[in-house]
C-alpha cells in the first residue's frame, strides 16, 4: 500500500519501499482517453477560417484590386451572392422550405464556381447580417454556408462583418 522504510531490524542500511503506482496508472489511463477523445474532437469540429484585412505590401494590394471577389451576405429573409468588378448580383429569398433556398444557393455557388474567374480559386467572402432583434441570422445558417461553399470548392472562407466585404449587395 504505501511505503515501508525500515521494516525490520535495527540495520540503519535497511531501506526497503514498496510504492503502489495503482493510483497513477489510472489516473494516466483517464488522461490518455481524455486525450484521444479531444483530439478527434478537434479534427472533426474545425472550421477553417481566414482572418479578413488587407496587406501593407503595395503589390499586394494591387493584386486584390484586379480579381474578383465573390461575397455571400446572409440576411434574414435574403442571401446575397454578389461579384465584384463583374457588378452581378442575385438574391435568393429565404422563403419556404430552408432545403429549397439552400439547394439553390448551392446551385449558384457551383455555376459561379465553373465560369472563368472562379474555376482555379478557392477563396469567398461571408458575412451576415441581423436586421432587427425580432429578426436574427441564426449561427447555425453561417456554418451551413460554410459547409455548402466547402462543398462547392471555396475551401478559403472569410468571415466578416457587412460593411467590410468587397462586394456588396445593392438593396
Amino acid at each position: 500500500m504505501g511505503a515501508a522504510i525500515g521494516a525490520g531490524g535495527n540495520s540503519k542500511h535497511d531501506v526497503n519501499v514498496e510504492l503502489n503506482i495503482v493510483p497513477f496508472i489510472d489516473l494516466m489511463s483517464c488522461l490518455t482517453a481524455f486525450l484521444l477523445v479531444t483530439a478527434v474532437w478537434v479534427q472533426i469540429a474545425q472550421l477553417g477560417l481566414k482572418p479578413k484585412g488587407k496587406s501593407r505590401d503595395p503589390s499586394m494590394m494591387r493584386e486584390e484590386e484586379e480579381k474578383v471577389v465573390l461575397s455571400v451576405l446572409i440576411q434574414p429573409d435574403n442571401i446575397w451572392v454578389v461579384q465584384s468588378r463583374i457588378g452581378d448580383q442575385q438574391s435568393i429569398k429565404r422563403e419556404g422550405d430552408p432545403r429549397n433556398y439552400w439547394k439553390i444557393f448551392q446551385d449558384t455557388l457551383a455555376e459561379i464556381k465553373k465560369s472563368a474567374y472562379f474555376v482555379d480559386r478557392r477563396d469567398i467572402e461571408l458575412a451576415a447580417e441581423s436586421l432587427s432583434d425580432e429578426s436574427k441570422v441564426i449561427y447555425q445558417d453561417i456554418v451551413f454556408a460554410m459547409d455548402i461553399a466547402k462543398r462547392v470548392g471555396f475551401n478559403d472562407i472569410g468571415l466578416t462583418e457587412r460593411d467590410s466585404l468587397t462586394a456588396k449587395p445593392q438593396l
